[in-house]
């Protein structure tokens, strides 16, 4: 028996992408997965899939982060596992050519969204004196590329507030990780305005399975050890920082 078994989950973001083979995975290892996404039609198709239970919610939105928390709570009782995907490149260009409404939006989807989850999740497991979050990031936390300005910036925030909450938590058995993959076949060149790579490249890239094995495997570790952070390349990339 999995040690994931009977673990209740919450995946946001996961209509496509990292969250739905996150979601798949977590579900196949025996975890009561909630997903959530915008797209009713979308999310409930990959609920479904993965055999999760879907929830129409925006992840900026705090209303609905209220509203999905108590209905976790009601069904489930606690909350073991929060997995804070959602993410987006809303608009890749150099910061003079992004509107303000653009910038908004990209930190209030890479940054703010998981800050309002972690809000409202951490007191649930602080009382249980366990759990496990994971924020998905990206190595634009770290690295620079020309016209990834807002949304390295987003994704940095979200490393250094996940360092922080983690000694926030780890006095009360509550583990925090901060996972940054790189590129992934999940759609965000699309979403973004991107060049799309073509189906060779894509295969060799991160696939949303593969994340979704390395999400389950930290959540599996024993519960006296925690992973701080994590990055993961895949090598078909190559890596030219600043």
């Amino acid at each position: 028996m999995s040690v994931l078994e009977g673990k209740v989950a919450i995946v946001t973001g996961g209509s496509g992408g990292y969250g739905r083979g996150i979601a798949a995975v977590l579900s196949r290892e025996g975890a009561r997965v909630w997903v959530t996404g915008r797209d009713r039609s979308r999310i409930e198709r990959a609920a479904s899939a993965a055999g999760a239970t879907p929830v129409v919610a925006d992840a900026t939105a705090a209303s609905d982060w209220d509203r999905l928390v108590q209905a976790v709570l009601d069904r489930e009782g606690r909350i073991d596992i929060l997995v804070n995907n959602a993410g987006g490149g809303v608009r890749i260009a150099p910061v003079g050519e992004q509107t303000d409404e653009e910038i908004e939006a990209s930190i209030a989807l890479n940054l703010t969204s998981a800050i309002l989850g972690c809000r409202r999740v951490a007191p649930v497991m602080q009382r249980q004196r366990s759990g496990t979050i994971i924020n998905i990031s990206s190595v634009c936390a770290t690295e620079a590329w020309p016209g990834w300005s807002v949304y390295s910036a987003a994704k940095a925030g979200l490393l250094q507030f996940s360092r922080c909450l983690y000694t926030e938590l780890r006095p009360f058995g509550v583990r925090v990780t901060c996972l940054m993959p790189s590129w992934g076949a999940t759609g965000f060149q699309e979403a973004a305005r991107l060049p799309v790579d073509g189906e060779e490249i894509n295969a060799k890239k991160i696939q949303p399975e593969e994340l979704g094995e390395t999400v389950a495997h930290i959540c599996a570790m024993p519960a006296h050890l925690a992973v701080e952070q994590m990055t993961i390349w895949p090598l078909v990339q190559a890596v030219e920082p600043l």
